[in-house]
Order: structure tokens, then C-alpha cells, then sequence
């Protein structure tokens, strides 16, 4: 039996490893030859899934549960609202309108689903020639609302960004830093 557990506990972390390094965005890489606007938005969508992908890395309970004061959000929460922005911009890249419910995921799935949303974007803006056809939309009450993808910018993926930011001071402050070795401003994670 306690050959069992050994080998459990031994195998455990290393298909947990594994699965982390399968996730995208655990580092950038090189940027496109021109600028074009879907380039630049593809590597703004770049910047912020480095950003998710490492202040969301090896989260603790303890950390998931972290609030810094009693009328803010918990760290899982702060999490579970990227990954709500990160449905609102497929959302919009599918032609859709988005619903502002959504399931109820653990930390694991949250991140990966959220990463692979993010990857998703890349991949439909390699299809996309004109952002003007991009639309924000969703219903409050009985109103249809609809914005243009200038919204996107200073809405979901600007609040995503900020957000990648709340995690790591929270991370911080529950007594699990960041890795040191990430580099934003490369976006490579330093030997």
C-alpha cells in the first residue's frame, strides 16, 4: 500500500507538470515582420495570455482564497471574471452575442479554457481583414447593446490585463510571489 501511495504521489505531479507545459502562451514568441492591425491586436492578445498564463501558474488554495479586504473579490474570483472577458472577445469574433452566464469551472479548467480562448482569438484574427466588423454585443434588461471593437481595447482586453495584475499582487500578498525569472517586457521566463 504504501508502494502505491509512493508511486501516486511520484506520477501525480509530473502529469500535472506535463499538462501545464501543454497550455499556451508560457511564453511569447517572435513578433510579426509588419505592422498590421490584427498583428498588433494578436500580440496585445499575446502580452495578456503571458500575463494570465504566469499569474495564475501554481496557484495554492490559499491563494485561490485570498481577498485583501472583505468587500473584494477572492483571487478565484478575479479569475473567473478574466475568463469571463476572454468569453466576451470570442464572442465576439464568433458573430455572437454574448451571455453573461457562464459555467462554473475549477482553477484547472478556468485557466486552461481561458488560455485556449485566448489562443482561439489569435487564430481568428489570422482570418480577419477588417476589425470594423468586430462587434461587442450583449442585452441588459430588454436592451440590445452593440459596440464597435474600439470598445475591446479599453474594455475586456485592457480589464483582462489589469486584472493578470490584481492576481499577481494577490498571489504576492498570500505569500506566493510570481516567479522572478518571468519577463513581461521579453516575454520569456529568464533561465
Amino acid at each position: 500500500m504504501k508502494k502505491i501511495i509512493f508511486v501516486l504521489l511520484t506520477i501525480i505531479p509530473l502529469i500535472m507538470n506535463s499538462q501545464e507545459k501543454n497550455l499556451p502562451f508560457s511564453e511569447i514568441g517572435d513578433y510579426p515582420s509588419e505592422y498590421t492591425p490584427t498583428n498588433v491586436i494578436s500580440r496585445l492578445i499575446d502580452g495578456l495570455g503571458y500575463r494570465f498564463y504566469w499569474s495564475t501558474e501554481s496557484l495554492t488554495e490559499n491563494d485561490l482564497n485570498y481577498k485583501p479586504s472583505e468587500d473584494s473579490r477572492s483571487t478565484m474570483e478575479v479569475i473567473e471574471h478574466i475568463y469571463g472577458l476572454s468569453l466576451m472577445i470570442v464572442a465576439s469574433f464568433d458573430g455572437k452575442e454574448f451571455d453573461f452566464k457562464q459555467d462554473k469551472l475549477d482553477y484547472t479548467n478556468l485557466r486552461k479554457e481561458t488560455l485556449n480562448n485566448l489562443i482561439y482569438v489569435k487564430s481568428k484574427l489570422k482570418e480577419t481583414t477588417d476589425l470594423s466588423q468586430i462587434n461587442i454585443e450583449f442585452s441588459q434588461g430588454d436592451n440590445k447593446l452593440q459596440f464597435p471593437f474600439w470598445n475591446h481595447l479599453n474594455g475586456p482586453m485592457a480589464d483582462a490585463i489589469w486584472h493578470c495584475g490584481q492576481v499577481v499582487t494577490n498571489r504576492r500578498a498570500s505569500g506566493n510571489p510570481l516567479n522572478s525569472k518571468v519577463n513581461v517586457f521579453i516575454g520569456k521566463t529568464m533561465p
